[in-house]
């Protein structure tokens, strides 16, 4: 059944230009770490498998995730002259540090690296806009949920770097707008977008897949729900076989429409696997690899896995098929993760809650999760289905990441809750605004707008107090983030370069090093140093970075005994042992 689909509200000229104006005001802030962070953990085998598959055809290191973000990040350094080297696959890490050092260029491919993740974020900023054009009646209000998008530090802080996450949250959140258009018009046409929109978004990263999987369920469910609720509602008056003047339409045109989705969610990931020369040798070992795994397993996935072994797949699906089970793989093993002063091995169910509570401004964290519940409420009075769908997504993404993610590794992975917070909270500000001016009239306007425009200033300030640390960024509920949560939500290595420079203030002649990182020490501009290993006292200067502690209490828990002379950026401390 379909619903009259909300019309958008009309925007003109000026909101487009603020628009712009906010999408790349937010993409100078985020550009400022550019020349301060040294390269994080997870950057260099990025770049290592996006040059390869652009300068050999090649995709071979790290297969756990998909091509697209990987080239978009990895094509202005090949264009710059970067070049693969041929490390043998499948840790890429090796690979991207002999490229990111070659020819002196080191600041120059990181850079260009980092830019080329830079459009994710203007889509993800507009697609939070074409959300909110649907549900706000002004085009200025629609503008104020990419305002407090644009303000998350974590948001800015992840696309700043050469990493796949705003990437996926961009993708993810374009491919849910698809899906919300076409549950409401059941167009064939939109169909088609949905599956364009979800092929981009799984060739971008596969934690894509149940988010939007789960997200089609839901949506689906909550928009039957709305039908069947108009429906009552209109035989309450006489009405029959229509909704809201539009025609019912049955499931076996719903049916027809998700295949040809399915069959338009190819044409990305046919374009993002299949231009290249295969290794025949490798593609065969990985897929049995995965097929073995598959058959080990119990239940679903050793049905899967039977499957899989009858089906003759073309090249390109084996690469996909490999991928997803990477995953799942890492998955069902777990990821050493830290919360709270712990380590655990697969994670918490809590671990994202309390990832939420101390990395989300203040205003924000209150004012997100009430504006979508008030937003649903108007949806369900209304027989809105966009209004619901805020909630219901939120709801449901959050739900699968605390129950099934074993991968504890920061809230880089739920990015895509952030927009829907911004549309809650938009809606909050703009409905409250709407109750007092309508109650109280002109003679209270003025203090409750000196007060909502307080908020906001508070939501925005981080963008001015953080600068240009907003990956490390904890809101003020938290004075020891060391303490809560540490691996790429505090230190991801990035501190490395300001480190190397306060020694070199200091004149510091030689230096025990305690980093975790994927940078080159060797290749580092550091003074004359010594790998602190754990559980070792030692004298002179020490630096310790945030990350190393974590991994077990017990490994520089000498250091406690002793005052850190300073905290280099938010993430090392620098000691002088007598």
């Amino acid at each position: 059944m379909s619903l009259p689909t909300p019309r958008p509200a009309r925007d003109t000229p000026a909101t487009r230009v603020a628009l712009v104006l906010i999408v790349l005001g937010v993409s100078l802030l985020a550009a400022g770490s550019w020349r301060v962070y040294s390269n994080t953990w997870d950057e260099p085998e990025h770049l290592a498998a996006g040059v390869e598959l652009l300068d050999r055809g090649r995709y071979e290191y790290d297969t756990e995730h998909p091509p697209l973000a990987r080239v978009a990040l990895a094509l202005l350094p090949w264009l710059a002259g970067a070049h693969a080297f041929g490390t043998p696959p499948p840790e890429g890490t090796p690979e991207g540090i002999d490229i990111l050092y070659s020819g002196g260029h080191y600041w120059r491919y990181l850079t260009l690296a980092r830019l080329g993740m830079l459009p994710f974020l203007a889509l993800l900023l507009f697609t939070t806009w074409l959300w909110a054009r649907r549900l706000f009646p002004s085009e200025w209000a629609a503008l104020l949920p990419v305002l407090l998008l644009a303000s998350v530090p974590a948001v800015l802080g992840n696309a700043a770097l050469a990493s796949l996450d705003v990437a996926a949250a961009a993708t993810s959140l374009l491919a849910l707008y698809a899906l919300q258009l076409w549950i409401e018009s059941a167009r064939w046409r939109d169909a088609v977008y949905f599956g364009l929109a979800t092929g981009v978004a799984v060739g971008t990263k596969f934690s894509s897949i149940p988010f939007i999987g789960l997200s089609l369920a839901t949506l689906a469910l909550s928009h039957a729900a709305v039908c069947a609720a108009r429906d009552r509602s209109g035989s309450a008056h006489g009405g029959a076989g229509h909704v809201g003047g539009t025609r019912v339409r049955g499931w076996g045109t719903r049916a027809a429409g998700l295949a040809i989705a399915a069959l338009a969610l190819l044409v990305p990931l046919f374009l993002a696997y299949g231009p290249r020369v295969a290794n025949a040798e490798r593609v065969a070992f990985r897929y049995h690899w995965a097929l073995s795994y598959l058959l080990t397993r119990g239940g679903l996935d050793h049905a899967l896995g039977v499957l899989l072994a009858h089906l003759p797949l073309p090249r390109e699906l084996k690469d996909l098929v490999n991928g997803i089970v990477a995953v799942k793989a890492h998955n069902d093993s777990g990821h050493l993760s830290y919360l709270l002063g712990k380590t655990r091995l697969d994670g918490w169910w809590y671990f994202y809650l309390v990832a939420l509570a101390v990395k989300t401004p203040l205003p924000l964290l209150v004012a997100g999760p009430c504006g979508v519940v008030a937003l649903a409420r108007r949806g369900w009075r209304q027989r809105d289905s966009w209004a619901l769908a805020p909630l219901v997504l939120a709801g449901t993404l959050l739900t699968f990441a605390s129950t099934f993610s074993r991968i504890n590794i920061g809230i880089r992975h739920i990015l895509i809750l952030y927009p829907l917070l911004a549309l809650g909270g938009a809606y909050l500000v703009t409905h409250v605004w709407r109750r007092i001016r309508s109650r109280h009239g002109e003679r209270a306007a003025l203090p409750a707008a000196a007060a909502l425009f307080a908020l906001l200033a508070w939501q925005l300030s981080p963008l001015f107090t953080a600068y240009p640390d907003y990956l490390p960024y904890f809101n003020e509920t938290v004075a020891h983030p060391e303490k809560v949560l540490v691996d790429s939500d505090l230190d991801w290595g990035q501190d490395l370069y300001r480190l190397e420079r306060r020694a070199a203030q200091l004149h510091i002649r030689h230096l025990s090093l305690a980093y975790r990182g994927t940078a080159d020490l060797a290749r580092e501009p550091l003074p004359p140093f010594y790998v602190l290993p754990p559980r070792q006292s030692v004298q002179g200067w020490v630096a310790v970075s945030a990350l190393a502690r974590t991994r077990s209490a017990t490994d520089y828990v000498w250091l406690n005994a002793y005052t850190p002379v300073e905290r280099i950026g938010k993430t090392i401390d620098l000691y002088y042992i007598p």
